[in-house]
């Protein structure tokens, strides 16, 4: 038959969810504290075993046997663990004596004490021991409560804390919320494991592809390379190590549902998936994804790369307030220059040759006008003209040395500007014409308006709302129409009145008749 004391071990376990062994054993612990502070121990170390099948329990003192003594109550040197037993050797616990258990009222609450202490304590060991293989990994988890910007976090079994390093800025957590966390630290402490958790670690990123994206979890896809801003955007560098298989198509997933599974997991972080290359060339051209690079140079001693895109993709490849650029220089490890095309086009022109053109002009202007004139009369430039022309122009150029110009010159020169007056006059001409018709058709439009106007406002002369000017008092501006409610209701006082009194009289004056 099972004794109080071991039905009240199983329920106990069964309660606080723990093995029935360790329960035994803070039990005994319990008790074994509890009987030291007994007189009859005299002292001595007191060990209590308890029988798990039947709830038996036996409490004995003992001895240790120790090189040099420094309790003579609780040990014994070897020599003198000989008369006791023989054979004894430090290390070993020699039993001195058995007490009776009956503890009392004293002795048990010593025990609860201690039973309720050496059971939290093996509750923290479970904890730590059940979580501790869950270091790096990623954990779905319910926000309990958000004190003081720390957001603690219930994990089932024990709670985690996210202290704000690990909190995302794009963010807002609240209590009840359910989020994917990935465990940072598990650690021992006085009260117990300490579980920090995060939303902001690039490695949280990795478990989730692993989750959505079976190809990654098996090897056949591996990733690279991970730079992230958390809540913002992130970059991810795919290969795959098996012919054939598409390293990005298989992140995207079909209509992008793998990818937008992880995305709905952030709360909307935006991810860019992209292909790692062995050539930092073309690795440095993909992360710039979704701009598209024409060139890029490298300069491995300093670790730089300066990359050419086109002037419209320039932005692009910069990102907003340059995050695109950044997360590229952080998923590759090259600081990377981003340039124009037409701005290096600029900077590696040579000088126009307009500027020398323009430097021989100003010079040419400086030179003094005598030299022009001898030059231009000496090296004239003729090409299809024949000897007389040429006689002729230079017997023309001696006479009138003072007078250049001539008259056919002259001539040549008024023409097309006389043809320039009259093209001149004749546009005047049509425009003057133009506005002429303009003013015709508005006149038109204003009389027809008029005269609708005028149709509108004839009414005949039976109408009621109409008066002549001599039966009612006219004031400054009276037109002789009726606009006042006051003079309607007089107009029709005066018409009732008028057709009553001509009922009248005819009535009178047929009665006159009949007589």
């Amino acid at each position: 038959m099972k004794s109080d004391l071991l039905i009240a071990v199983t329920q106990l376990a069964a309660e606080r969810n723990l093995p029935q062994p360790i329960v035994v054993k803070a039990i005994e612990a319990a008790l074994a504290a509890a009987y030291k502070r007994d007189p009859a121990a005299q002292g001595q170390d007191v060990i209590v075993e308890m029988d798990p099948n039947d709830g038996d329990v036996t409490v004995r003192t003992v001895r240790h046997v120790v090189e040099e003594v420094e309790d003579a109550l609780m040990e014994l040197t070897s020599d003198d663990a000989q008369e006791l037993q023989e054979g004894a050797v430090v290390g070993d616990i020699i039993e001195t004596g058995q007490l009776e258990y009956n503890p009392g009222r004293i002795a048990a609450q010593t025990a609860k004490q201690v039973v309720m202490q050496r059971l939290r304590e093996a509750e923290r060991d479970i904890v730590f021991e059940e979580f501790i293989d869950k270091e790096g990994e990623v954990l779905t988890a319910t926000i309990q409560r958000v004190e003081s910007r720390w957001v603690t976090v219930d994990l089932g079994k024990a709670e985690a804390v996210m202290p704000p390093a690990e909190q995302s800025p794009f963010e807002r957590y609240r209590p009840g919320q359910q989020l994917k966390f990935f465990v940072v630290q598990v650690g021992r402490t006085i009260r117990g494991p300490e579980i920090v958790v995060s939303r902001t670690h690039p490695d949280l990123l990795r478990r989730l592809f692993e989750v959505e994206v079976p190809e990654i979890f098996s090897g056949v896809i591996e990733i690279k390379a991970i730079a992230r801003e958390p809540g913002a955007r992130s970059k991810v560098a795919v290969s795959s190590n098996q012919e054939g298989v598409d390293a990005v198509g298989a992140c995207v997933g079909l209509r992008g549902i793998r990818i937008q599974n992880v995305v709905n997991e952030l709360l909307g972080e935006k991810i860019d998936v992209i292909e790692w290359d062995e050539d930092p060339i073309k690795f440095i051209s993909n992360s710039l994804s979704p701009a598209v690079a024409d060139r890029v140079d490298l300069n491995e001693e300093e670790e730089s790369a300066t990359v050419r895109v086109p002037d419209r993709q320039l932005s692009l490849a910069i990102g907003r307030e340059g995050q695109n650029a950044r997360l590229a220089a952080k998923l590759t490890n090259w600081r990377i220059d981003l340039q124009g095309t037409n701005q290096v086009a600029e900077e590696e022109s040579p000088a126009e040759p307009e500027v020398v053109e323009g430097a021989d002009a100003v010079a040419a202007a400086e030179a003094p006008a005598e030299t022009a004139t001898i030059e231009e009369t000496a090296a004239p430039v003729v090409e299809t003209a024949d000897a007389e022309e040429v006689t002729e122009l230079a017997a023309e150029k001696a006479v009138s040395e003072e007078a250049p110009v001539t008259k056919e010159a002259e001539a040549e020169t008024a023409e097309p500007e006389a043809e320039a007056e009259e093209d001149t006059s004749a546009a005047d001409a049509e425009l003057l014409a133009l506005e002429k018709e303009l003013a015709a058709l508005e006149r038109e439009e204003q009389a027809r308006k008029e005269a609708e106007e005028a149709q509108v406002l004839d009414v005949s002369s039976n109408d009621l709302w109409q008066v002549d000017s001599g039966s009612q008092e006219k004031s400054d501006a009276d037109t002789g129409r009726i606009r006042f409610a006051e003079d309607i209701a007089g107009f029709r006082e005066t018409t009732d009145a008028g057709r009553r009194g001509g009922r009248r009289g005819g009535s009178s004056a047929r009665n006159r008749r009949r007589r």
